[in-house]
Parts: C-alpha cells; sequence; structure tokens
C-alpha cells in the first residue's frame, strides 16, 4: 500500500484535533516524586491515596504463547504508566493456576520482596484480580502496597473522568470494588465499639458490637445507593436525548474499539469536533457526540466512547452500562483497530467479548484499521485475510479517511418510502427536512411548486401525502 501525506493535515501545520485544552490541563498535572506509599507510614490502608511512583509488575502465565503473555505484560506497563508510575521491572511466574493464597508461590513472593528492596519501589502491581486475602497476604509478606489490574484501571478512570455522570459512574465502580476488601492494618480496625458513643464515633456512628469495618461497609453501602440513584437520573436525561433522535429517526454511527486505537482522532477528523487526543489508555471516557452529514446532505451522528481493554473489570462494565449503550443504540459500529499493535486480532476478540456482554453484537460493524503510517506493508497482509472488508487508514496523516466517509454514508440504514410530491414554495421547509433526513432523487421547479421525487421515513411521508402526485 502507497500511503498518501497530505502536508496541509501535517500536525505541525493544522490544528486538526483542536486546541486540545483538556490535553493542556491534564499534562500540567504530575505526581511528586519521593512521596512514600510504604505500608509503614500509614495505619489504614483502604483510606490511602492510591499513589503510584516506583513499581514493580508481577504476573502469572497460566495459558497462551509466551507471545501473548508478553504483549499482556506489555499492556499492564502502558496501564500503569499511564496511572503516572515509574515501572521498575516485571516478574513472571509460569503456573497452571495462581496461587490461592499469594497469587504466585511463596518463592517467588521471596523473589519479589527481595526485587523491591533492591529497586526502592513503593508499589507491586498483579496483573489479574485478586482476591482480598491474596492482596492481605502479599502485603504483609512483601512489605509494600499491593494492588490489581483492576484496581489499576479504576484509579485511571477516577483521574480522568470529568463529567458528574462519569464522576459518579467510576465511584460506584470504586465503592464496589472496595467494599469485599476493606481491612484495618495492624487490627486497630477491628475493635468493637461497647456503645454507640464509644471511641468518639458520636450519634450515627458505631452500634454496640459493631467494628469500624462494618461502619465502613455500612457508610459504603449507603453512598452505592445514592450514586446509584443520581445514575438513574442521569440515565433519564440521556433516554431522552436518544428518543428525540429515535423520534427524528437520525442515523447514529459508534466509534468503538480498543483502548489508545485512535478512536477520537478519527472523530475530529471526520467532524472537527477537537476531542482530547493523548498517546495514552482510557484517555477518554466520556462519550462525545457530535453531528455530520453525507456528500448528499443527509444528517446522522458520530459518539466516540469509552475504550475497551482485555479482562475489563466487570464492576467498570456494570457501572458505565448506560455510556456502553451508546453502542447498543448505534445503527452502524465503526471498530477501530490500532494496526501497529503486536495482536490487532487479540484487541479485536477483547472488544467483541464487551460488545455481546452489552448487547451489540448484532449491529452492523465496519472495521477500521488506524495507524497504518506506524505500521509496516508485511504487517497488514495478515490483516487484508482476517478482515477483507475492512478499511485501512491513518487519522494522523489523513490517508483513506475519504473512503472511510464513503463506507459510512453507503452503510448509514437509508430511507424505505418513495414518495412524488409537488411541494409549494411556502412548503419549502419540507424541502430542507428531505435533504437532511431522506435521499432526493430529482427535482423539477414548476409554476406550481417543486416536484419532486425522494426516498424518505414514514412521519415525513405522511406529511408529504397530501401534496403527492
Amino acid at each position: 500500500m502507497t500511503d498518501t501525506y497530505d502536508a496541509d493535515l501535517d500536525p505541525e501545520v493544522d490544528d486538526y484535533d483542536g486546541d486540545q485544552l483538556d490535553l493542556a490541563e491534564r499534562l500540567s498535572l504530575r505526581r511528586v516524586a519521593g512521596m512514600s506509599t510504604q505500608l509503614s507510614d500509614i495505619t489504614e490502608v483502604e483510606y490511602r491515596e492510591l499513589q503510584l511512583e516506583r513499581v514493580v509488575l508481577v504476573g502469572v502465565w497460566t495459558s497462551g504463547s509466551q507471545t501473548d503473555h508478553d504483549n499482556a505484560m506489555a499492556e499492564l506497563k502502558l496501564l500503569a504508566e499511564t496511572a503516572g508510575s515509574e515501572v521498575l521491572e516485571g516478574l513472571v511466574q509460569r503456573r497452571t493456576h495462581p496461587d490461592p493464597a499469594t497469587y504466585i508461590g511463596r518463592g517467588k513472593v521471596d523473589e519479589v520482596r527481595e526485587v523491591v528492596i533492591a529497586t526502592g519501589a513503593d508499589t507491586v502491581i498483579a496483573d489479574g484480580e485478586l482476591e482480598p486475602a491474596q492482596l492481605r497476604n502479599l502485603e504483609d509478606r512483601i512489605g509494600v502496597k499491593v494492588i490489581d489490574r483492576t484496581a489499576l484501571i479504576l484509579d485511571i478512570f477516577a483521574q480522568h473522568a470529568k463529567s458528574i455522570e462519569g464522576k459518579a459512574q467510576v465511584e460506584l465502580a470504586q465503592l464496589q470494588y472496595l467494599r469485599q476488601r476493606l481491612r484495618g492494618w495492624g487490627g486497630n480496625l477491628s475493635r468493637q465499639a461497647g456503645g454507640r458513643v464509644s471511641g468518639g464515633a458520636g450519634i450515627g456512628g458505631r452500634g454496640p458490637g459493631e467494628t469500624k469495618i462494618e461502619t465502613d461497609r455500612r457508610r459504603i453501602r449507603t453512598r452505592i445507593s445514592q450514586l446509584r440513584k443520581r445514575l438513574r437520573e442521569l440515565d433519564a436525561v440521556r433516554d431522552t436525548k436518544r428518543a428525540e433522535r429515535r423520534r427524528n429517526q437520525v442515523p447514529s454511527v459508534a466509534i468503538v474499539g480498543y483502548t489508545n486505537a485512535g478512536k477520537s482522532s478519527l472523530l475530529n477528523r471526520l467532524t472537527g469536533a477537537g476531542v482530547l487526543v493523548e498517546d495514552a489508555l482510557f484517555a477518554t471516557l466520556d462519550p462525545t457526540t457530535r453531528r455530520s452529514q453525507t456528500a448528499d446532505g443527509r444528517v446522522f451522528t458520530l459518539t466516540d466512547t469509552v475504550g475497551f481493554v482485555r479482562h475489563l473489570p466487570h464492576d467498570l462494565v456494570e457501572a458505565f452500562r448506560s455510556t456502553l449503550e451508546e453502542s447498543t443504540e448505534a445503527d452502524l459500529l465503526v471498530h477501530v483497530v490500532d494496526a501497529s499493535d503486536p495482536d490487532p486480532v487479540g484487541q479485536i476478540n477483547a472488544v467483541r467479548t464487551v460488545l455481546n456482554e452489552i448487547g451489540a453484537n448484532d449491529i452492523a460493524e465496519q472495521i477500521v484499521f488506524n495507524k497504518i503510517d506506524l505500521a509496516n506493508e508485511a504487517d497488514l497482509v495478515p490483516l487484508r485475510t482476517v478482515a477483507p472488508d475492512a478499511l485501512f487508514v491513518s487519522a494522523r496523516t489523513g490517508a483513506g479517511l475519504e473512503e472511510l466517509r464513503a463506507r459510512i454514508e453507503e452503510r448509514l440504514p437509508r430511507p424505505a418510502v418513495e414518495v412524488e410530491a409537488l411541494v409549494p414554495y411556502a412548503r419549502h421547509d419540507l424541502i430542507d427536512r428531505i435533504h437532511k433526513a431522506g435521499e432526493i432523487v430529482s427535482t423539477e421547479h414548476t409554476g406550481e411548486g417543486t416536484l419532486v421525487r425522494a426516498r424518505v421515513n414514514q412521519d415525513l411521508a405522511g406529511e408529504l401525502a397530501e401534496f403527492a402526485r
């Protein structure tokens, strides 16, 4: 494939991604070096802010090839760096299944502790979802904070969420995750209170015999109920907007794909939306919908959605279900894949797994391989076999975008009713609506009005019925 590069689209010449004020704001925030997160510095583990600085990665290789596991560890490294950490070392253990007590074997635990001491790491990140007992045992034996892949992704989402709905969804997922993992450090949180005001808890605090952890769980349950109520209210607003689009029968296109595949860049290229673009995982959390139109004037919407990832935490899928439902309501899914990724087929499978989970597997799908400017031609050949109807584009250089626009227009649902009407000049508002929501076959201006032949939806056909020929 011969890539064409338009100088007018050079990012240094043309701000095709907009002003990117959100990106400037995000880049202005930096974690302070030297802030320790050692367990010896705190008394209550669960209330300590997650500050990832110098980390060691730990993984268990249970199945698949060496390449598959290397890709998984590389992704974990990117996740950790997105959260603001410096990755010092990565350790992998080959096992048939994770150890039920410590995730990794006793010998590997000692090895991890030695690496932590040697490198000065303050956090260990496990490539998997750890049980509460595994977290406790690892922290006790290693001596530094241990988090799993799920907590890491939740932290990234918490950093990047900006809208009211996004923040509420992330907090809900965090609390659902935390509820089963509350524990005290040094046993000080397990003491029972002899009375309601014992220990300075005050009125409404612990009841007789209630431990500090039980109090915390009760407060978490209360907060979860409040967040779910708030999200239901926000869902009603989103449903109203969807119903309005359905009433007007505006076709919708949802851009889905693996995180950091270039979905926001494509949206900016196609609509000039100016959505935040960053070379980082989960840079975009809040869905962005923009109006666009086809070459013949038909209006449709393009929606940028949150990126997916392998083993996306279940709590996140549930919390973001209303946001992900933007995909289930679409007429067409533009599935963006990073062509330069070592495992693009794995990306496709991971995204389709989540789409199946939310009930979007029956919607028409157009696979688009992005970032072809970063991939070798030899790497693209097998992709043409995997997805024969796929398009190959580059949001950075603009290569293949015109073909993508044409393909989207081609696969949009077409109006079903054919009409022929003589529309009076006083009702040219109907002609305008035909241009926006229908397909004009031909027009002829006469002395009595405009004779139009077109394909329109049922509602508009009903309004044109009185002028039918």
